[in-house]
């Protein structure tokens, strides 16, 4: 009795049942593929979105930085400079790049909260008055509430260095008496900056000093007001820093400027 051969198997062809599993896996890679485009594609417009929200708050920051300058300096350039000299003097103190980069950004508002100081005890021509003192102390801490409780990192290092550029090395500065590194390094540096700067341009209640003299009375306040690694910095290297100061000075850079380096 012969007995019949079982059927060699086929390969299944498209549109048989056989098919099914491969054309599901090919569908569900398409899909995946699909999902992550879009996710990608979401991503990248968040951080649009985000990039565009943080230059409209540093837009915002820094006319109100700009409007409590001109109470105190109608050209308004004494900011630019901090910033710029304030980035300058962080890369010579061995700071990274893109740390001393944001430090130029946010110095910059280091003054905001003199838009909340009365003229008359901001422009006084002479030695303030106990209460008058007091009120002109209080930028520091209005200053870093303007800027808030932001999440955004540069404004986050921008109230930091608004609430800490007038401590003090030893301990004797405003608003919280913090000492030595107990200090923000980035306050620290707009301090040395800001303290030269203002020393070397005029003021309504006095005539600017000379480079010479701001450099002197600077090497005095080593290790009292200032941090002494900051001033030996800003000391060794003041031929470069004035001169990017004489350039700055020069140049005027824009507003636009300043804003497109969020």
């Amino acid at each position: 009795m012969s007995s019949e051969m079982s059927p060699e198997p086929r390969e299944a062809t498209p549109g048989q049942a056989g098919a099914e599993p491969l054309c599901f896996a090919d569908a569900a890679t398409a899909q995946m593929e699909r999902l992550v485009a879009d996710f990608g594609r979401m991503y990248r417009e968040r951080n649009e979105a985000l990039q565009e929200v943080a230059r409209a708050h540093h837009e915002a920051l820094l006319r109100l930085s700009l409007a409590a300058e001109f109470k105190d300096d109608d050209t308004g350039v004494h900011i630019v400079r901090i910033g710029y000299l304030a980035e300058a003097l962080a890369l010579m103190l061995g700071e990274r790049a893109d740390s001393a980069a944001m430090l130029r950004r946010a110095a910059p508002m280091h003054d905001v909260g003199k838009i909340g100081i009365a003229d008359g005890v901001l422009k006084k021509p002479g030695p303030l008055a106990p209460d008058e003192r007091v009120a002109m102390n209080r930028h520091p801490e209005i200053g870093a509430a303007i800027l808030g409780q932001s999440r955004i990192p540069l404004f986050q290092l921008a109230a930091s260095i608004a609430l800490s550029h007038h401590e003090r090395w030893d301990g004797r500065g405003y608003p919280h008496g913090l000492a030595c590194e107990a200090i923000p390094l980035a306050g620290r540096i707009v301090a040395v900056v800001d303290f030269i700067d203002a020393l070397t341009m005029s003021r309504c209640y006095r005539p600017a000093y000379d480079d010479e003299q701001a450099l002197e009375m600077l090497a005095e306040q080593s290790g009292a007001a200032f941090d002494p690694r900051v001033v030996d910095a800003f000391i060794a290297h003041a031929g470069q820093l004035l001169a990017l100061r004489d350039r700055l000075n020069a140049a005027r850079p824009s507003f636009a400027e300043l804003v497109a380096t969020v």
